[in-house]
């Protein structure tokens, strides 16, 4: 499967229509949803791996992709809500939600408010909450932990190469550069040469960002409730390739007690961008969903 064996259907929501992608035509459904600065293209290698036997629907999230022009509220209910549409809309569930990163969190809070429509939550490198220092600016957080992917959001690019250019020197990408990362790249541009952009709207990105430092009850309240199974999938470097990483044992531990059917697994040799775009991390990913 390539990132052009798709199709896109529009599913009413709040403020507008949600895009949605759908990968295949087999028995079983899989939500997937992505990253903060991200859009449904990154589901394109797991889309791949998970073969016949399944059909995979990926929104872009308000703010993305070709969501980027829905309005706020953004936050995770508020994308657990634009999903439970998604899933309504299209007659399916219960499913499999992958969340990666961000999306991890979106399925968790999904999956608590809706059971009816998850059977099983695959979280790729997010989903469990992380330490958050005190005294720190919403803003001055969302820069530090997301870096390259936030900074570009208000920058323009004078070519299609050019935004290509300014992703392959990023250290998580720097060794792992794909077709699936070009073909994500070039669908996240908007607008004309010389001033090209992203298609993420910065607004969404640091309301989603911050969230867990706005409403820090939100998520551990929807974990503890979770009736279904959660297979937790963690890289083993950052967000810039860097070790330690985004979820090392000492930040999951605490979690293994207070989440009900909760397992996890290290993929070897992954950074937080690499166990969903690089074939290793995706392969794991399509495995956990077929079991």
């Amino acid at each position: 499967m390539t990132a052009d064996e798709f199709e896109f259907v529009d599913v009413p929501v709040a403020g507008g229509a949600l895009r949605v992608g759908r990968w295949g035509t087999g028995p079983r459904t899989v939500l997937g949803v992505h990253g903060v600065t991200a859009s449904l293209m990154s589901l394109v290698p797991v889309a791949r791996h998970l073969g016949d036997d399944c059909t995979l629907i990926a929104p872009d999230l308000r703010g993305r992709g070709g969501s980027a022009a829905l309005p706020g509220p953004f936050g995770m209910a508020a994308h657990a809500a634009d999903c439970a549409a998604v899933l309504d809309h299209l007659g399916t569930g219960p499913v499999t939600v992958v969340g990666e990163s961000m999306g991890g969190f979106v399925g968790v809070v999904l999956a608590a408010r809706r059971p009816d429509l998850v059977e099983q939550l695959v979280l790729v490198d997010g989903g469990l909450p992380l330490p958050m220092p005190e005294g720190v600016d919403h803003d001055t957080l969302v820069d530090a932990v997301l870096g390259p992917a936030v900074a570009r959001l208000s920058q323009t690019f004078e070519s299609v190469e050019a935004y290509l250019d300014f992703w392959r020197v990023h250290p998580a990408l720097q060794e792992d550069w794909s077709e699936d990362i070009e073909a994500y790249l070039r669908y996240d541009l908007t607008g004309d040469a010389p001033a090209l952009r992203s298609r993420v709207s910065e607004a969404a990105v640091r309301a989603d960002g911050a969230e867990n430092l706005v409403d820090p009850g939100l998520v551990p309240g929807a974990l503890a409730t979770l009736q279904c199974d959660v297979i937790m999938l963690r890289a083993t470097r950052g967000l810039l390739n860097q070790v330690p990483p985004l979820y090392p044992d000492e930040v999951v531990e605490p979690w293994r007690a207070m989440v009900p059917r909760f397992a996890d697994e290290v993929v070897d040799d992954t950074n937080h961008y690499t166990i969903a775009f690089g074939e290793r991390g995706a392969k794991t990913i399509a495995d956990h969903v077929r079991r």
